[in-house]
């Protein structure tokens, strides 16, 4: 069985005036970014200054973001505050944020059921603040799913800020290639970008002309990472997966098709790369409200399947919106589910609260752990801009990248690395003079020679003393094979941002694996050395050939 995890705030029995026991939810976590407060009124100087520096803990842990709780006790308990005494500790709030730089956003507020004759209420407040060393919040969505479930036209309509005919219009903007448009259907990788002000307000294409307008604009930026729905561009969908280091993903389903194509396939994709995701149904206007329950539970009962072992969670409120995103960032367990309407707009609201409140799921600990290690940028895109040179776009995962810093790139096909001046950076094409472990941007490389770089390879600091490999051992799980997998087998390896084929050169203790069976497997790339920059490390990794998933890697 699947047990819901306690809920941050519950409503629900919050809501229930038959209870007559104080209601108590679940006790304050010392770390993350939730606060609880029983009231602020009247602070002393000395109180107040404490509870400065308790909210920039938070924010802290947050990476930017806190959520308090008013009127509700270090240990859960929900006491609410009559209407007075909330104004009064939301004032200090407000003064607490001013101290440190942050905007508040009152998110919900109910009355609770307690000994009193008054009416007493609890309120939630979203404190938000840029960290001093970024621009902006952070937040990488990947967008998965079925061709022709909506996926490019949900981003268009996010995006854009207008609703789409019925008839595609919305996703014009999005393709990048003149058959994407005529076919309708996405074959590449495309990013786009969707900004949340201090205040929760959208900042997209409606009210902002360049990419740049948004981001000085923005306080949050999710940046999404469209991916191709159809069966024959899935190793693209992969390599965006591995590669992109998305935060989340989103899995989209049409009402009226239900779980089909490659919905499945994308669905073990995100559970065999540990990427956390939720699920919107689109396309609720085409079909009945039958059609759409019907689809809601089919998914409800794949995601209760020992294999996905998920909690599903309709959201159908502005509350469920609030509660599915501070649930989903807490435990990986919980899976949101939305329906809406690209064309009619139903229910889009509740998604962009959703988005909004969503914290970073990594904490700041492991950001500044990352942050103290050696340089180390993937290679995803290379790019020929005139007047500028050479560019690459990928990501940073590990240590600070600043404009001049000299790294080296490799490994060449004969295992070298080569020397190379970063110039300038870009992040959401906007100037960006420091790029820091997790960030995604493009570097300018000047006049570098465009002929000598490849998709999969790294550029690290010249300390780093990269090692390279041509031969690896991985325990793998064959997932599905039609024969038997042996020696000699051919399989496209995925590993981080390494795309190449490899051959298998032995299977430790077997001959032959057949479907669901595991083993410790020897490869060899066909084509050239990738860089390895630990002994032996978990990564995200995929085999294409024979379905594959991989538990662990290590060098040889």
């Amino acid at each position: 069985s699947v047990d819901l995890p306690p809920s941050l705030w519950p409503w629900e029995e919050a809501m229930d005036s038959t209870k007559s026991e104080p209601l108590k939810g679940s006790p304050e976590a010392e770390d993350g970014n939730i606060e609880y407060k029983l009231k602020l009124v009247n602070p002393s100087q000395y109180r107040f200054e404490h509870l400065v520096t308790q909210m920039k803990w938070r924010l802290q842990e947050g990476r930017g973001e806190a959520v308090y709780q008013i009127g509700v006790e270090d240990n859960g308990l929900l006491v609410g505050l009559a209407e007075e005494e909330m104004r009064a500790s939301l004032k200090t709030l407000h003064r607490m944020a001013e101290k440190v730089g942050a905007d508040i956003t009152v998110l919900r507020e109910r009355e609770v059921d307690y000994d009193s004759d008054t009416p007493r209420k609890i309120t939630e407040v979203l404190v938000r603040k840029v960290p001093d060393n970024q621009q902006f919040l952070d937040l990488r969505v990947a967008v998965l799913g079925n061709v022709d479930s909506g996926k490019s036209t949900l981003l268009g309509v996010l995006t854009q800020g207008e609703l789409d005919n019925g008839r595609g219009r919305a996703r014009l903007n999005l393709f990048r290639h003149l058959h994407e448009i005529q076919s309708g259907r996405t074959s590449s990788i495309s990013f786009e970008i969707l900004g949340f002000n201090s205040k929760g307000e959208v900042v997209n294409y409606s009210d902002s002309r360049t990419a740049e307008e948004i981001c000085e604009s923005s306080s949050k930026m999710i940046t999404f990472i469209d991916l191709a729905g159809h069966h024959k561009y899935l190793h693209t969908t992969i390599f965006g997966l591995t590669s992109y280091c998305p935060d989340c993903a989103l899995l989209l389903v049409s009402a009226n098709t239900g779980i089909a194509g490659t919905t499945r396939e994308h669905l073990g994709l995100a559970l065999a790369l540990k990427v956390p995701f939720f699920i919107v149904v689109s396309k609720i206007d085409l079909c009945a409200k039958t059609t759409v329950e019907r689809t809601v539970r089919q998914l409800e009962r794949v995601l209760k399947q020992p294999g996905c072992h998920k909690v599903p969670m309709l959201v159908t409120s502005e509350d469920d919106a609030v509660t599915a995103a501070q649930q989903f960032a807490q435990s990986p367990n919980v899976t949101p589910i939305f329906t809406l309407s690209s064309v009619s707009g139903e229910s889009l609201d509740l998604l962009k609260v959703f988005l909004n409140i969503l914290p970073p799921l990594t904490n700041s600990k492991e950001q500044e752990e990352l942050m103290q290690q050696l340089t180390e940028f993937q290679v995803d895109e290379i790019y020929t801009v005139p007047e500028v040179g050479t560019v690459v776009g990928g990501t940073l995962s590990s240590g600070i990248c600043r404009e001049g810093d000299q790294l080296v790139v490799g490994p060449t096909d004969d295992g070298c690395f080569l020397e190379l001046r970063v110039c300038s950076i870009q992040r959401n094409r906007s100037a960006c003079r420091v790029l820091r472990a997790g960030q995604a941007a493009t570097l300018a490389l000047g006049d570098f020679d465009r002929a000598l770089l490849r998709k999969g390879m790294v550029m690290v600091s010249p300390e780093m003393n990269p090692t390279i490999c041509s031969v690896f051992e991985a325990e793998i799980v064959l997932l599905f094979h039609a024969t038997t997998f042996r020696r000699g087998f051919q399989v496209t390896v995925h590993v981080g941002n390494v795309r190449q084929t490899a051959v298998v050169e032995k299977i430790h203790a077997k001959d032959k694996l057949r479907t669901g069976e595991k083993a410790v497997v020897r490869f060899r790339f066909l084509k050239h050395p990738e860089g390895v920059l630990s002994a032996t490390c978990s990564l995200p990794a995929f085999w294409r050939g024979a379905k594959l998933g991989v538990a662990r890697e290590g060098q040889s």
